[in-house]
């Protein structure tokens, strides 16, 4: 009995068996690089063609807690298991997240926008919750960083003020929903930072709350235009024409398709991400990502969903500084100490990501003990994992999940000439 015992306490490093979303907005069978990374990473898994693959949630959210794959185990899920060993966190990390793993990581496939969102900052987010507890599911913070597996669009903060004042310009049924008084405020602030910011959030809470029937008539006219303009061979880039169609398509009828004339088009190709803050205006648009975030589900929307919308909070709320997309792409650093490592560390405590890139020369690479608790996910790649902590080897393969508990270190026994490529979540307080 005793030998048993001592046996569960020692099992550290384990495989986990992943919850899928199947959002409407996903890409559909075996077209998501969710319900690929399922299929090989359990070979029994089954794939329905017509159905959406959204999100690959990897953590303890209570919505999507993962299994673990590993019979020593009495505990079922992660959640569990954590709560009987909030060890395994970290000492400081689980000091500062209350025995809490702090992170959710994801992987998503996107076919349809996301709403245009932003997510509350701790202080916002526990009024909300106090308030509206039905919309806003508990008091946390929410900065989440995405990175592309796959080129990636979305739109991030609001652009540079001469790229929208052009636009008011070049765009009359946009500049009809942000009224004269308003767009001249804004074209006269250039310059000022603090001007540009008192009328940039004129501007777009003007248009947010346009009256229903005054912007769907606008919105119909533009994509006339634009439809017009396209088939007689015009260029429609001065009106954002191809994302304006897209958008309109998916949503008609909603007022998120002229944020397109306030937000940044940002596309990131693979390996490259973007780190959204609190208060950070964002919609994603298509593509594959790797995305960590904050354990929360607060989310103020203001367009692109059919899901509830909350326009007074969001105008309220966000950060109208403008700045180029360019700016909006967060770099990640090389760890001098080991070469195949890039580190993402965003400007939160809750969560950074490591991108493993491991050559096909290599035979062997040890994953570094770090102290926090970390999850492991193969994009890429053959391996047999061993571990102290694991007691026995874990074969790991594309869409392999491994949870990695603090201070352990996990040696790979490359399996495949093409090297591996790993995303590693983990808290480094």
């Amino acid at each position: 009995m005793w030998g048993y015992v001592t046996a569960m306490e020692e099992v550290r490093v384990f495989p986990l068996s992943c919850a899928v979303q199947n959002y409407a907005w996903g890409k559909v069978g075996l077209d998501s690089e969710v319900a690929k990374l399922i299929v090989s990473g359990d070979p029994l898994a089954v794939v329905d063609s017509d159905e959406p693959y959204a999100e690959l949630w990897m953590g303890a959210h209570p919505k999507g807690d993962a299994l673990i794959k590993d019979n020593r185990i009495s505990q079922r899920t992660l959640g569990q298991w954590i709560a009987d060993n909030p060890g395994s966190l970290g000492s400081k990390v689980k000091d500062t997240f209350q025995g809490q793993l702090p992170f959710l990581f994801k992987v998503l496939s996107v076919r349809l926008a996301l709403s245009i969102q932003a997510h509350p900052n701790k202080e916002l987010a526990a009024r909300l919750h106090a308030q509206f507890p039905d919309h806003y599911p508990d008091n946390n913070h929410k900065p989440e960083m995405a990175i592309a597996l796959t080129p990636f669009e979305g739109l991030c903060g609001f652009r540079p003020v001469e790229e929208i004042v052009s636009f008011l310009k070049s765009v009359p049924e946009f500049h009809a929903l942000v009224g004269n008084e308003a767009a001249e405020e804004l074209q006269s602030s250039v310059g000022d930072p603090g001007r540009v910011s008192e009328a940039l959030k004129k501007c777009f809470t003007r248009m947010m709350n346009c009256e229903k029937k005054v912007f769907v008539d606008q919105l119909n006219m533009l994509v006339k235009r634009v439809l017009e303009d396209a088939a007689a061979g015009k260029d429609t880039s001065g009106s954002n024409g191809d994302l304006l169609l897209r958008l309109h398509s998916q949503f008609p009828g909603d007022i998120g398709c002229f944020s397109i004339y306030f937000l940044n088009r940002v596309t990131l190709e693979p390996g490259e991400a973007m780190f959204l803050g609190a208060s950070e205006p964002h919609a994603y648009l298509y593509g594959d990502c790797i995305e960590c975030m904050a354990c929360s589900d607060n989310t103020v929307r203001a367009g692109l969903t059919p899901k509830y919308i909350d326009v007074n909070t969001l105008c309220e709320m966000l950060h109208y500084s403008p700045a180029p997309a360019s700016s909006k792409i967060f770099s990640c650093v090389q760890d001098p100490s080991d070469p195949c490592v890039f580190l993402y560390d965003p400007p939160v405590p809750d969560f950074s990501v490591m991108r493993i890139q491991i050559p096909g020369a290599a035979k062997q690479y040890t994953l570094a003990p770090v102290d926090s608790a970390g999850i492991l996910l193969v994009v890429q790649g053959e391996a047999t994992a061993s571990s102290a902590a694991a007691l026995s080897d874990v074969a790991l393969r594309r869409g392999s999940v491994l949870f990695v508990s603090a201070n352990e270190s996990v040696a790979l026994h490359l399996g495949s000439p093409g090297g591996m490529l790993l995303f590693r979540a983990c808290c480094l307080l």
